[in-house]
């Protein structure tokens, strides 16, 4: 599904650099501004700082003139406002919205188009935008008007006020995670993570290692390694970790070995 992100009249450079980063970790590069308060804040220094490494999400963003314009080719509108509007579009929850959305539940409407499919489900080339208002008024009542449906990030009671790159950043992470998520990447980043096999021979390193040190009884273990298993489960070591473990239990094997030389000389 094609997802774009609507800012309209926003007033911090800033925050447009921050939203550009806070969608492109979340895999999404469709941004456009409507009528900003900078014509060229995507060339503002600020809005390249907060980008951080999104600099080719701000080089493919648009500025245009008429939220019209922003919504061309666009299919499904979704506001963000912290305040139902009488006689506006329903207000739900990311989340609640999302998993109605994606099952094609009647209650959603989707805009009729030339395209039959796209009526009570989608199509993969419909157009999801979500419409983000100004900083400082948030959305005007005629835009969220227009949209299918209002979304409320669910905040405290007394401080719902949220920054403009954080709303982007929730709504992004949410719809993200609707359509499927990401796999979690801190294995990859550090290494291939062990497999049973190998994580049952370290365990057997450490047995023999812990034996000849003392500090296990091998005619009274208790539950000392059955422990140690849930341990290293739960840690789910990577290869390189193991070696360093086997290291660890060679040296004290190492050490026990010597020290009952010694005890044997004497």
């Amino acid at each position: 599904m094609r997802t774009r992100f609507v800012l309209i009249q926003t007033s911090h450079p800033g925050n447009v650099g921050a939203a550009a980063r806070a969608i492109k970790t979340m895999g999404f590069d469709d941004l456009v501004l409507v009528a900003p308060r900078w014509p060229n804040v995507l060339h503002r220094e600020i809005a390249i700082q907060r980008a951080s490494g999104a600099t080719d999400v701000l080089a493919k963003a648009r500025v245009v003139a008429t939220l019209d314009e922003a919504l061309q080719g666009m299919h499904h509108l979704c506001a963000t406002a912290m305040t139902p509007r009488d006689f506006g579009p329903p207000t739900r929850s990311p989340r609640e919205h999302f998993s109605m959305l994606l099952k094609k539940e009647p209650s959603v409407q989707v805009e009729q188009c030339s395209k039959p499919n796209l009526v009570q489900g989608f199509a993969e080339d419909t157009g999801v935008a979500f419409l983000f208002g100004s900083e400082r008024f948030g959305m005007a009542n005629d835009d969220v008007y227009r949209c299918h449906v209002a979304l409320c990030i669910p905040t405290a009671a007394h401080f719902g006020s949220l920054n403009l790159a954080a709303a982007v950043q929730v709504i992004a992470y949410e719809w993200r995670l609707a359509l499927g998520g990401f796999a979690v990447q801190d294995v990859a980043a550090h290494g291939q993570q062990a497999d049973a096999a190998q994580v049952a021979g370290m365990l057997a390193h450490w047995q023999r290692a812990l034996i000849d040190v003392g500090f296990l009884d091998p005619t009274a273990p208790k539950k000392l390694m059955p422990r140690l298993n849930q341990l290293f489960n739960r840690a789910r070591p990577t290869q390189e970790e193991i070696h360093i473990l086997r290291g660890i239990a060679r040296a004290l094997i190492d050490v026990a070995s010597e020290r009952n030389k010694g005890d044997t000389i004497k």
